[in-house]
């Protein structure tokens, strides 16, 4: 295959939108587990919100909360297509679904959270931690069942995407980081709008081990500066060492997609692809 193939190839598959699906997709069966799953999870998650020992909690919070989780469900069964031809659900997306409810839950203790909301950051850490070793889980369970897709895949980044931008907001509502600290949960979101604007940049990355990493870190470092125990000063500065490793990553990646698109634009036939960085 020439280069110019393959930069047409790569250019219509980046333009596949995970997120965009005109209807829900995928076999009967695979709908049905998938909708069962995620509608327990939903139930699990209102009953959790009704019995948390945190005052103000049912109310406003909660329609977040389950407004949030609502929206996550309803984009991850549309893009049950990229699933295929796989026909079951599976427990790691199930394990992936359970942390876009835990992020759901964080986003409603963030909106009674205030400077002196020690149990609600407290509880938000606990429950942040749990997720994040979820993280690990669901990759090793899809590999574990022969259930890795590449729907799996792009769940699991969009709910460490939300999840990330929720504590972000967290931290600024209990006022350990100024407005900046948003910046860390939305270059994500940056990145994306980017690839709209410049389709080179919306090309499919190769698997990137360092991409993980910094995703796993970053997330360690805001839970951290969300510790009651950790003064605004020293969370400021945890947080600002996690928006310039995310900054490094980003533009790793970016650069990668820059020099691709030059390769695949060049005359001479080439390997389809130049090695990630």
């Amino acid at each position: 295959m020439s280069i110019r193939q393959c930069h047409r190839n790569s250019r219509n598959a980046g333009r596949e939108a995970f997120l965009v699906r005109p209807s829900l997709a995928g076999p009967p069966a695979l709908l049905i587990e998938a909708a069962a799953w995620l509608g327990t999870l939903a139930l699990v998650l209102a009953l959790a919100l009704a019995t948390a020992p945190l005052d103000g909690l049912w109310g406003g919070p909660a329609l977040l909360a389950l407004f949030l989780y609502a929206a996550a469900a309803f984009i991850a069964l549309r893009g049950l297509v990229h699933h295929a031809p796989l026909r079951r659900f599976g427990i790691a997306n199930v394990i992936t679904a359970a942390r876009a409810a835990a992020a759901a839950f964080i986003a409603g203790l963030a909106l009674i959270a205030d400077e002196a909301a020690v149990p609600a950051r407290s509880l938000a850490v606990v429950i942040g931690g749990i997720a994040l070793f979820c993280d690990g889980l669901d990759g090793w369970a899809a590999r574990r069942t022969g259930l890795a897709s590449r729907f799996g895949a792009r769940f699991d980044m969009e709910v460490d995407a939300l999840f990330t931008l929720i504590i972000t907001f967290m931290l600024l509502r209990v006022g350990q980081v100024a407005a900046w600290v948003l910046a860390v949960g939305l270059i994500r979101y940056i990145f994306v709008l980017a690839g709209w604007l410049w389709p080179p940049l919306a090309r499919p990355l190769p698997p990137s081990t360092r991409r993980k990493a910094a995703c796993v870190a970053v997330i360690l470092a805001l839970l951290a500066a969300l510790t009651p125990c950790v003064d605004p000063p020293a969370a400021g500065v945890i947080c600002a060492a996690g928006l310039a490793m995310l900054i490094y990553s980003f533009a790793t990646d970016c650069l990668w997609l820059v020099r691709y698109s030059r390769a695949a634009t060049a005359p001479q036939t080439q390997p389809c692809r130049p090695e990630a960085a």
